[in-house]
């Protein structure tokens, strides 16, 4: 029997409302009562809202965060992805987190799935073109089916707050991803 992840996927979701509430906005985790949406994030006014799907990693040890194939669909400017690492209990590491804009998470991620498509596999085989894996490469690694690192967006929760502030985000690339 294989690991049981879910306790950590659970933990994120709450570290990451823990962070947008630290930064005076109001974050509701949806305990999956929500398709697409962890968390639901406005301003303290209600009147602007976002949201947010969080993908879990453990930093240092993992080198990419699986995030499916519903990641290369942009589902508009209010909504976010947010790769959190949120370390074992035993390590000394803190968390860190990646705030994505949808937007360039489609873009990178349909980039990404295109150039494993098209590459061999370790013992030099065909891959699959029916899979609906989807794998981000967590910084500093850059993955062979890497093409962009996911850096920029480090600690990026002005996007989110400037989003429930009424400014719709746009993307920080100076060029596309």
């Amino acid at each position: 029997m294989g690991e049981d992840k879910s306790y950590r996927g659970a933990a994120s979701q709450f570290f990451v409302a823990g962070e947008l509430c630290r930064r005076r906005l109001v974050a509701v985790v949806t305990l999956g009562n929500c398709p697409n949406t962890d968390v639901l994030v406005s301003n303290q006014a209600g009147t602007h809202f976002a949201h947010v799907q969080v993908k879990t990693f453990r930093p240092g040890v993992d080198k990419g965060v699986s995030v499916g194939i519903k990641a290369e669909c942009d589902y508009g400017p209010k909504f976010f992805w947010v790769l959190a690492g949120i370390p074992e209990p035993s390590s000394d590491a803190k968390p860190e987190y990646f705030v994505v804009p949808s937007a360039d998470m489609a873009q990178l991620v349909a980039e990404n799935h295109q150039l494993w498509r098209t590459t061999k596999g370790k013992r030099g085989q065909t891959r699959s073109q029916d899979t609906t894996l989807r794998i981000v490469g967590i910084p500093p690694a850059l993955m062979s089916e890497t093409k962009k690192s996911i850096e920029q967006y480090r600690e990026r929760w002005d996007l989110i707050g400037d989003c429930c502030q009424g400014n719709l985000p746009q993307s920080k690339n100076t060029e596309p991803i």
